[in-house]
């Protein structure tokens, strides 16, 4: 019997996944701030500031 309710309690833990959306949110979210951070990165460096001005330059310029 005692078996038989450790079992039932174990079952029961794992079946627990409180608090399981809340850290997907964060491993998300610390992704994202990654992603965000490296983007940033590249688009400090001068030859990507380079490029986007010469092809803003070359959208607005007439003929």
């Amino acid at each position: 019997m005692h078996d038989r309710l450790q079992h039932h309690r174990l079952l029961r833990g794992l079946g627990d996944d409180r608090g399981a959306v809340t850290a997907e949110y964060a491993i998300v979210i610390m992704a994202a701030v990654a992603f965000a951070g490296a983007l940033v990165a590249v688009m400090r460096s001068g030859a990507v500031q380079g490029i986007l001005t010469d092809l803003v330059h070359k959208a607005l310029t007439i003929g």
